[in-house]
């Protein structure tokens, strides 16, 4: 199609070097433009009126999104509230990303010219390297869960120290990001610490030596989910198990009340079969 027909009706933020290929003239474009059809996002791109915002923030400023930004898009665990994370190219001289955190470092997965959203690939190498231990491999253990992405694969990529060691220490069992604090924070105990453990028709997030079982509530521990827990521990208490049962702020914001409760209870022996 050509001359002074409408652009393709597609949604989003896209090159007009894209509509150009496809047969549509600049004048159409325009037009479009002129009739509030599409928007000039910045010189070389276009958007339509109802494009989602963060797309057309990331045209704007000629970066991708990733890291933390876009592993929460992806519906991955992330425990951050601050800026947007972004990516430009580290020859690039046109970034205006005002108010984010741009990361500069070569990606594994090269990207497309027309992408603003990383591969999860890249998403996880960057979060390793910019987030804390702990809450990068909640992210990785996330995407692991999700099957988004591969442990195998992601040894063959040219990764940097801090995600080669989130790379051996990922599992894909954590259901949620907040399960995954736990490993790391307990190994130092040289217990067997095992996820997701079926137990009484149902699983627990973790059993401790043989009897400890450790139950994390999350935001859906609530109303009927509520008493469906209840009812499990009251259970595992009657075949010989011992439950401690936390929740968001206290594995967050009070750790420390968490690993008492644990390291007094193997004190006791209740992590022992009796």
């Amino acid at each position: 199609m050509t001359g002074d027909a409408a652009p393709p009706a597609r949604r989003g933020v896209m090159r007009t070097t894209t509509l150009l290929d496809e047969g549509w003239s600049r004048h159409s474009i325009g037009s479009a433009v002129s009739a509030g059809r599409l928007r000039r996002v910045r010189k070389g791109w276009v958007a339509t009126p109802d494009a989602d915002p963060a797309l057309v923030f990331a045209a704007r400023g000629g970066v991708v999104l990733t890291c933390v930004t876009q592993a929460s898009r992806l519906g991955l665990w992330v425990l951050h509230d601050g800026e947007p994370h972004v990516a430009a190219p580290s020859n690039s001289g046109a970034v205006r990303a005002g108010g984010a955190h741009v990361h500069w470092a070569k990606p594994p997965v090269p990207r497309h010219p027309e992408s603003l959203e990383d591969p999860v690939e890249n998403v996880l190498a960057l979060a390793a390297s910019c987030q804390p231990y702990e809450r990068a491999l909640a992210i990785w253990e996330s995407a692991l869960n999700r099957s988004l992405a591969d442990l195998e694969s992601m040894r063959r990529l040219p990764l940097s120290p801090a995600a080669r060691r989130i790379v051996e220490d990922a599992v894909p069992w954590s259901d949620s990001g907040l399960e995954s604090f736990v490993p790391p924070r307990l190994r130092w105990m040289g217990l067997p610490v095992r996820p997701q453990i079926w137990i009484a028709g149902r699983p627990v997030d973790f059993l401790i030596g043989e009897r400890l079982v450790l139950q994390i509530d999350g935001g859906t521990h609530v109303g009927a989910q509520r008493e469906k827990d209840i009812a499990h521990d009251a259970r595992l208490a009657l075949m010989g198990y011992h439950v401690i049962r936390v929740g968001y702020s206290q594995m967050v914001h009070r750790w420390p009340e968490v690993q008492d409760l644990i390291t007094r209870s193997v004190a006791q022996g209740l992590h022992r079969a009796r």
